[in-house]
């Protein structure tokens, strides 16, 4: 008798530690975890936090947030085929770092001339044959896309005073590859040189001026030691947009509902970003002893529009979704008259 009430009160334990083991099981597949992957470092952790809490309150603790910062799992312009392989469940990027693997990927990013504002940069991509033309080209590319973010200021630095244009003729000016293209038609002589070489260039006279980025950005980098002169080109603004994207079979597999709360917190997000750098920038000008500031004349900044047809072409000779894209890009530049 004794050994049946054994053998039945350890069977009812058994009963007991599976139903909890079942518990434990059903409780941790309820948790979905997205490793989210960012092209920012550490210095964005605060708008992460708050990016991790809100989907963590919002799906009530069933979505969680781990988030990898820039070249932390793989190096940012590896993020598309992390998304794509799964290494990663979503990628927050820049089209420039797969244009090689998405047609579209630098026109999306930025060309010159592109916009002039945050508006008018968000309306563009929130139109429908845009936003279409985009998820069709990220689809192909074997990801989801999530949407758009966008950055700032994106201007020109120099250690002389700008009136025109034409006073770069004399000056050497640091810039990218497409914005060297614009430059060139005026005549003025570019070179390249990373970020991390711009003081000594400026300091040194190898260069007489730079276009890498905003007030804060030329600030943290001690430019305003060797140049102080900033002038709004009205070329590009922002300089530069950000792109989410998802890995298709994790995106799928989340319910309707724990996508919206991620679309939601995402935009959010980026509009965080932005308000972030908008602020950075803005604190610089505050300051009011940093930077000498000035706007390119309106005929100058419509000329640049104007000289950057060659690249926007260029762009629209990759593929027919790229020409479709530089179309609408075409008639937003008109529209808005700068074309």
């Amino acid at each position: 008798m004794t050994k049946i009430q054994i053998t039945r009160r350890d069977a009812l334990a058994g009963a007991g530690a599976v139903a909890l083991a079942s518990v434990a099981t059903g409780a941790s597949a309820a948790t979905t975890r997205l490793r989210f992957h960012t092209f920012y470092g550490t210095e964005i952790d605060p708008i992460l936090d708050k990016f991790k809490d809100t989907v963590k309150e919002k799906s009530g603790g069933d979505l969680r947030i781990t988030v990898f910062h820039g070249g932390e799992l793989v190096a940012s312009d590896q993020l598309l085929d992390a998304a794509k392989n799964g290494s990663i469940d979503i990628a927050h990027g820049h089209g420039g770092y797969w244009s090689g693997q998405v047609d579209v990927g630098n026109i999306e990013a930025g060309l010159p001339g592109g916009w002039t504002s945050l508006d008018e940069a968000r309306n563009f991509f929130d139109s429908e044959p845009v936003d279409a033309l985009l998820k069709a080209a990220y689809e192909e590319a074997g990801v989801v896309y999530l949407g758009k973010g966008y950055g700032h200021d994106y201007d020109l630095l120099t250690k002389e005073p700008v009136t025109s244009l034409a006073d770069l003729q004399t000056r050497k000016i640091r810039a990218t590859s497409n914005v060297a293209k614009v430059l060139e038609h005026f005549d003025i002589p570019t070179v390249y040189m990373p970020a991390g070489e711009l003081y000594i260039g400026l300091s040194t006279g190898v260069i007489d001026g730079v276009i890498y980025g905003g007030p804060i950005e030329y600030e943290q980098l001690k430019l305003n030691e060797t140049a102080t002169h900033y002038t709004r080109l009205n070329m590009l603004m922002p300089g530069w947009t950000e792109t989410f994207l998802a890995n298709p079979d994790k995106w799928n597999g989340l319910s309707d509902e724990h996508k919206t709360i991620m679309e939601e917190a995402i935009a959010q997000f980026g509009q965080d970003i932005t308000d972030w750098l908008a602020a950075g920038n803005q604190s610089v000008v505050d300051k009011g002893d940093v930077f000498e500031f000035s706007t390119l004349p309106e005929a100058d900044s419509n000329a640049l529009t104007v000289a950057a047809q060659d690249v926007w072409q260029e762009e629209a000779a990759r593929s027919e979704r790229n020409a479709e894209l530089i179309d609408l890009l075409v008639g937003n530049a008109k529209a808005q008259g700068r074309l």
